[in-house]
């Protein structure tokens, strides 16, 4: 979705980026673009994307960074990127010139794999379910969400077909804010988070986008600013919806939400307890002993240890987006090139809240 930042005017409206607390542990970053594409493939093998053609990738947890170039890729926006190795990745572009790039050789060389060929189309995001088989997503083109998918590693990329898929609704499309608006999980299952549209709503397949359904949600809504950003799942059954209005970032309230059956019924956090603001990607910590979450977003960084159920304000430091190899190997990325490793210890949970979380999903 064509995505208005708004960015210096918000983070002016937000005041300080840092707090004696901070969670994130910045680390030198190669670039001063904005980045918004992450992928975590390991505790030492990192992605970035963002503007300007840019590509970063650490190979050492993020003790140094290396900046790729992409031939003829300087003027586009590479808004998610999506690696299955230190040496194999993804990275798209949005707007007119919706491309996908591969490098399989660690970011020395860069070849395009596909481009846009019908007007509207809009890359969002990517994923991959294994080393061969992944998916793209695009906006609607004709009334229905643009996907593309591989079996071949990423070397060619096909359509599914439009029959497949539910009608958008008037203005509905993903965020291109974090490249999260796609999630996948197991060797099947895919899940795409919208927005913009007159209600939030997330699509679901099970078989790789070979059948469809899809469900409101109960996120902001009936503004094209506002509706679902981020979408997670820990198994095929519980995942996370992030989100809010980009446009108001502090505002609280109906912008995290849950589900325990894979995405047909979502309930919202209480308005007391949601997340500081509007939060462009939300991620599940693996390892941890309670169902930890960590939400990102332009007021900062919120976690919850109960599931969703609860959050605490951790950071205020604007960052994009949000990705956990384990407990104690996470990245977040944002403007001016912001690169961060999680230093933080995950709180434990409030006494009861665990089992009140799992009792609640």
């Amino acid at each position: 979705m064509r995505f208005s930042h708004l960015l210096a005017a918000a983070l002016a409206t937000i005041g300080a980026t840092d707090v004696a607390s901070a969670q994130w542990r910045a680390q030198e970053s190669p670039t001063d673009v904005e980045l918004r594409g992450l992928s975590v493939v390991s505790p030492s093998v990192v992605w970035a994307s963002g503007q300007r053609g840019t590509v970063v990738h650490t190979r050492d947890g993020g003790a140094r960074w290396t900046r790729d170039t992409i031939p003829g890729a300087g003027m586009l926006d590479l808004r998610a990127i999506a690696a299955t190795s230190d040496m194999i990745a993804h990275a798209i572009s949005i707007g007119d010139s919706s491309r996908v790039y591969r490098t399989t050789d660690g970011g020395r060389t860069w070849s395009l794999r596909w481009s846009a060929t019908r007007k509207g189309t809009f890359l969002d995001a990517i994923r991959f379910w294994d080393a061969r088989h992944g998916i793209a997503m695009s906006d609607p083109v004709d009334g229905k969400l643009l996907l593309i998918v591989t079996s071949d590693g990423g070397d060619s990329w096909q359509e599914i077909p439009a029959d497949r898929l539910p009608p958008a609704l008037q203005g509905e499309g993903g965020f291109a804010a974090s490249g999260t608006c796609l999630t996948v999980f197991g060797s099947s299952h895919v899940w795409i988070a919208t927005g913009g549209a007159a209600a939030s709503r997330v699509y679901h397949s099970p078989d790789r986008g070979r059948t469809w359904t899809v469900h409101d949600t109960p996120l902001r809504a009936g503004v094209p600013s506002a509706g679902v950003f981020s979408v997670a799942f820990r198994d095929s059954l519980h995942g996370v919806i992030a989100g809010g209005d980009y446009e108001k970032p502090a505002l609280r309230g109906r912008n995290l939400a849950v589900t325990a059956d894979g995405g047909t019924t979502w309930t919202a956090t209480d308005s007391a307890s949601t997340p500081a603001g509007y939060r462009s990607a939300v991620a599940f910590v693996p390892g941890t002993r309670v169902n930890t979450l960590v939400a990102v977003g332009l007021t900062g960084t919120d976690v919850s240890v109960d599931g969703g159920a609860t959050w605490k304000s951790v950071d205020s430091t604007a960052y994009n987006s949000v990705a956990f190899a384990s407990s104690s190997a996470g990245w977040a990325v944002g403007p001016k090139g912001r690169i961060a490793r999680w230093s933080g210890v995950i709180p434990d949970a409030p006494r009861g809240a665990s089992a009140a979380g799992r009792r609640r999903r």
